[in-house]
């Protein structure tokens, strides 16, 4: 397997480091590795800076008939092609019903290739081409937002890494980021097991994003009583985590968390788990949600009992029956990727693309980037269809909803949640957000 060099000169080997990395960073910046504490809409006096006037008459990317809205992701190596794909699934579906006031949306997706300077250059393409960008994850999206800083009449619609364009006023997240740690999930598990976490662990790789966000759940944890016996940070490529298992059991961990890890970390520690005959409690986040995690693990015998947190349903299927937005996300991603597996950046772009199209319809007859950005800044209230729990992307204001999951005979099943026809959309938010002193 070859290696190939990130724009900052260090040499990275390619899918299985890559995809680790990717995976944790995205997942730890959602869960709170952001430096973004923000409140306020823009829309009556909060602070947002003014939108410039020739924002109101720039109308890039539109005709008559169409709006052109650019993906910069990366897709080398497959990395974050979903968030593509999920934002070309959410575009054909609007165009299906007849699109957005009578224009159909046309998807213009590139690759950055783990490059900054390239992710700065197609940003920069978009710019004069495009009439917003839409659904893009990439590691260097900082170099990009140099370009989104300078130009702020340019909106952004995506799930931005880099905390600093995620800050942006012209950067809108359908799932927003911040400091600190969902109180809900932490307060869950304490009750149910009240002597456990007095011996917590977690296994997080070693990357600066990873560990600023376990410094916040640590932070909330310890705050609620909880007492880490054990946190290494690891390389992000690890594969045996027989040294970290054989620790835990001699320190005598009782329930680890493990919601910061991508799948592959998951599995290869569920496998090591069982060598060991060590059954700890098992806490899994987003990233380990996933069609390939019980297989990968051993079967459903090395994987039964493990919990599940996230801030998002079952989307990939087991909620269909009673979420009709799950059924028509699987649907469209099917139509325009046959054989594509559905992941969390699909699940990403495709919240950004319904996000932005909900502001789009709000933007007039005659859109343009000042009306939609106006548009953006009164959505205070963002609701996905039950896929996500409702949020409040102009405020950019992090949820303290989750979903409570549990793998049962393989499968993931809701565990002690809501009724999904109920106020809360079946999301538990019974408890608020955290941010630990500074």
């Amino acid at each position: 397997m070859g290696e190939w060099t990130r724009s900052s000169g260090r040499p990275v080997r390619a899918r299985a480091t890559l995809a680790a990395a990717c995976v944790v960073l995205v997942a730890s910046v959602l869960a709170g590795c952001s430096s973004t504490d923000t409140s306020g809409s823009g829309a009556s006096g909060s602070g947002e800076p003014a939108i410039p006037s020739s924002a109101f008459s720039d109308h890039t990317g539109v005709t008559p008939s169409s709006v052109t809205i650019a993906n910069v992701s990366t897709l080398v190596a497959g990395l974050f092609k979903g968030a593509a794909v999920g934002t070309d699934a959410y575009a054909a579906y609007v165009n299906a019903q007849g699109g957005v006031n009578g224009r159909k949306l046309v998807v213009q997706s590139t690759d950055d290739a783990f490059q900054g300077a390239t992710n700065k250059q197609l940003t920069t393409a978009a710019l004069g081409q495009a009439f917003a960008l839409v659904g893009g994850v990439s590691l260097e999206d900082s170099f990009g937002g140099t370009v989104l800083e300078a130009n702020p009449q340019f909106p952004n619609v995506s799930e931005s890494l880099d905390p600093k364009t995620e800050a942006l006023p012209n950067t809108f997240s359908a799932i927003p980021a911040g400091k600190g740690w969902p109180l809900g999930p932490l307060e869950y598990f304490k009750a149910a097991f009240p002597g456990q976490i007095e011996h917590t662990a977690t296994i997080i790789a070693d990357l600066p994003s990873t560990e600023t966000a376990w410094s916040q759940e640590k932070a909330t944890m310890e705050h609620l009583g909880y007492h880490v016996l054990y946190d290494p940070a690891l390389p992000p490529s690890q594969t045996d985590f027989t040294q970290q298992v054989v620790a835990m059991k001699n320190d005598g961990v009782q329930i680890l968390f493990l919601e910061q890890e991508p799948e592959n970390y998951a599995s290869s520690i569920f496998k090591d788990l069982g060598q060991q005959d060590f059954h700890p409690t098992v806490v899994l986040g987003a990233p380990a949600y996933n069609e390939t995690l019980v297989a990968n693990s051993g079967g459903a015998p090395a994987v039964d009992g493990a919990y599940l947190e996230q801030s998002a349903s079952l989307y990939l299927g087991e909620d269909a029956a009673s979420i009709p937005a799950v059924g028509t996300f699987d649907t469209w991603v099917h139509t325009v990727d046959p054989g594509f597996t559905p992941d969390y950046f699909t699940f990403l772009g495709w919240l950004s693309a319904e996000l932005f199209t909900q502001a789009l319809r709000q933007a007039g007859t005659d859109p343009s980037r000042g009306s939609l950005l106006q548009a953006l800044r009164h959505v205070t209230s963002f609701s996905s269809g039950k896929l996500a729990p409702v949020t409040n992307p102009a405020g950019k204001v992090p949820t303290g909803c989750f979903l409570l999951g549990r793998i049962t005979d393989g499968r993931f099943q809701r565990l002690d949640d809501p009724p999904i026809d109920g106020p809360t959309d079946g999301f538990r938010c019974d408890k608020p957000y955290y941010v630990p002193p500074s």
